[in-house]
């Protein structure tokens, strides 16, 4: 499977999981990577709340993000008045964190897995929040 393919069945999982909840709906934007305009992989809300997700998957210790992609994410979510959330799935396992519990490093970002378990939060807290 390629990464792109990884990446568009995670973006699928993760809209799945908020329809489960049966309080949440979500979308898939197609082509978000590809687009002139900032725009993230999921948008999904509530009557609450509304959340701008940058999905990312990884098999490795590490995922990296590029300033483009944070400054492309916050710009949309304040346009659209969403909440910006980066979303990394490790395996079987999905995290998510907020843009203060990124690691700034020398080109961008970096989420390592125990960065995820120690600030990131579980998709069920996510919605609960």
């Amino acid at each position: 499977m390629s990464r792109k393919s990884k990446g568009i069945n995670a973006e699928r999982e993760l809209v799945h999981m908020f329809w489960e909840t049966n309080e949440w709906s979500a979308v898939r934007v197609a082509g978000s990577g590809s687009s002139p305009f900032p725009c993230p992989d999921v948008l999904a809300g509530n009557r609450i709340r509304k959340l701008a997700i940058e999905c990312k998957t990884v098999n490795a210790k590490s995922k990296y993000l590029t300033n483009e992609n944070i400054t492309q994410l916050n710009e949309f979510a304040a346009i659209f008045g969403a909440e910006p959330w980066i979303g990394v799935k490790f395996k079987s396992d999905w995290f998510f964190l907020s843009m203060d519990d990124l690691k700034k490093t020398e080109k961008g970002y970096a989420v390592s897995k125990d960065l995820a378990k120690n600030k990131g939060l579980l998709f069920e807290e996510l919605v609960e929040k």
